[in-house]
């Protein structure tokens, strides 16, 4: 259960960069409805969290990715109205390229876009996804 759960919900995100654009995704379903941020979701039982990437990134792009190294690790917490936790997740977002398949709109998202890195304000990426991208990029340079 997302909403309101017992305890943190393991999740990853993919940076995916490709030269100076970025891939974002606007998301289907809660939380952040709505709004475009990284493509990635719930680790489900039993997978690695290469597997769930790979996993959430088909799902939600038809992309194949190729995996690098962790940008960052975060949690995500936001409180009902109550004060109770609505939602929890943890996050490990990683650093990815492209490798094959082909950008289309899939299951988990409702639009997927490929986004230059000057862009990003214009799609309301939260603050802190937009430093995850920001770092991406840097790691990105530096291993290139």
């Amino acid at each position: 259960m997302r909403q309101f759960p017992d305890r943190p919900i393991v999740s990853v995100g993919a940076v995916v960069v490709d030269g100076d654009r970025v891939l974002l995704v606007k998301r289907a379903h809660e939380p952040l409805k709505g709004a475009w941020s990284l493509p990635g979701g719930v680790v489900e039982l039993g997978e690695t969290l290469d597997e769930a990437l790979a996993r959430e990134v088909g799902e939600e792009t038809g992309l194949e990715v190729a995996i690098g190294p962790v940008v960052e690790v975060l949690d995500r917490v936001e409180r009902a109205p109550d004060g109770r936790v609505e939602y929890h997740f943890v996050i490990i977002d990683y650093l990815c390229h492209p490798r094959g398949g082909a950008l289309a709109c899939a299951t988990d998202a409702a639009d997927a876009r490929w986004v230059a890195a000057s862009d990003l304000a214009r799609f309301d990426v939260t603050p802190k996804a937009t430093e995850v991208i920001h770092r991406a990029f840097e790691v990105a340079r530096a291993s290139a």
